[in-house]
């Protein structure tokens, strides 16, 4: 197999027949870097919920992650710089380096995709680095989880991020709705992206995580504003709010969506993706064609995946 390219997928039927799926939310998944965070995770406040789902995913090797996607029959994967601050203990207990996703995005440059990380506490270091992470390195946007930085999303540390992804062309992917972790949940509101929005109109933002349990504050806001876009990562298909099932399918949202898994099993993910039942148009521009799009990615290669 080459892990370039992928090669073609074989076996039982899956969405790589109809789809060359686009994840477009990953963490770095070597071992190592899992390991790592799994050992920073030692004292902190675990919830429940966190404790019944487990912990990432973690691959013997980038090769073997791609062999799962192939399985699949996902092409890409957007790999994030995640940036996580502990709110228990005040420290950066996921602190994923540049040359992490690197390793992803070198090698394989036509399987994934960077995402620049960002700390609100330390702008201009971060400022910096996600110029380098664009212009040298070709990352396509900017991924925050905002929760354990205690500062809501329309907060004055977030904006000098909004006007540099507006600088550089750059979506920035914004975790939304309640989070797992020991954290508060009310930083990532969806119906703070109104403002993010009215104050950046060239902005493209997107509200990760589908925002459950203010589903409807950020279908809200993707009604209303011409530059921000759901995405429904972190969520089995099954388990998706009718109303995000109604907003994926209607005239105005069907453009305004994105599909990623946060590190949920692509092969299920996808299987019960397929059977929700969504018009054929509408599950490309999900799986697909909005990714290309707001991204600005290039078609893949003949063959590739």
């Amino acid at each position: 197999m080459d892990g370039r390219r992928g090669g073609p997928v074989r076996g039982g039927r899956g969405m790589t027949d109809e789809v060359k799926a686009i994840d477009c939310m990953y963490y770095v998944a070597t071992r190592e870097f899992i390991e790592r965070w799994n050992r920073a995770k030692e004292g902190e406040l675990v919830c429940r919920m966190e404790r019944a789902i487990g912990g990432l995913p973690a691959y013997d090797s980038i090769e073997e992650m791609i062999r799962q996607m192939d399985e699949a029959g996902v092409e890409r994967v957007f790999i994030a710089q995640c940036k996580m601050w502990s709110y228990w203990r005040k420290w950066m207990y996921m602190d994923t380096q540049l040359e992490e996703v690197l390793q992803y995005t070198q090698r394989y440059p036509d399987r994934f995709v960077g995402l620049a990380g960002y700390n609100p506490y330390r702008i201009t270091e971060s400022l910096r680095e996600i110029e380098i992470a664009v212009k040298q390195y070709g990352f396509k946007g900017v991924y925050v989880h905002i929760y354990g930085f205690d500062i809501p999303l329309h907060d004055r540390k977030m904006y000098p991020l909004y006007a540099k992804c507006v600088e550089l062309d750059v979506p920035v992917s914004l975790q939304v709705g309640h989070v797992l972790e020991a954290m508060p949940s009310d930083c990532g509101r969806p119906i703070y992206l109104d403002r993010v929005a009215c104050d950046f109109p060239e902005l493209k933002i997107i509200g990760a995580h589908t925002g459950w349990p203010w589903v409807e504050e950020l279908i809200s806001v993707c009604y209303k504003w011409e530059n921000v876009w759901l995405g429904i990562d972190a969520w089995m298909p099954k388990y998706l709010s009718p109303a995000i099932l109604q907003f994926i399918n209607s005239r105005l949202g069907q453009d305004r969506c994105l599909w990623g898994t946060n590190g949920l099993p692509w092969k299920e993910n996808l299987r019960q993706l397929n059977e929700l039942g969504l018009k054929p148009e509408v599950k490309r521009k999900l799986l697909r064609e909005n990714a290309i799009q707001l991204f600005k990615l290039e078609e893949a290669p003949p063959g590739a995946a």
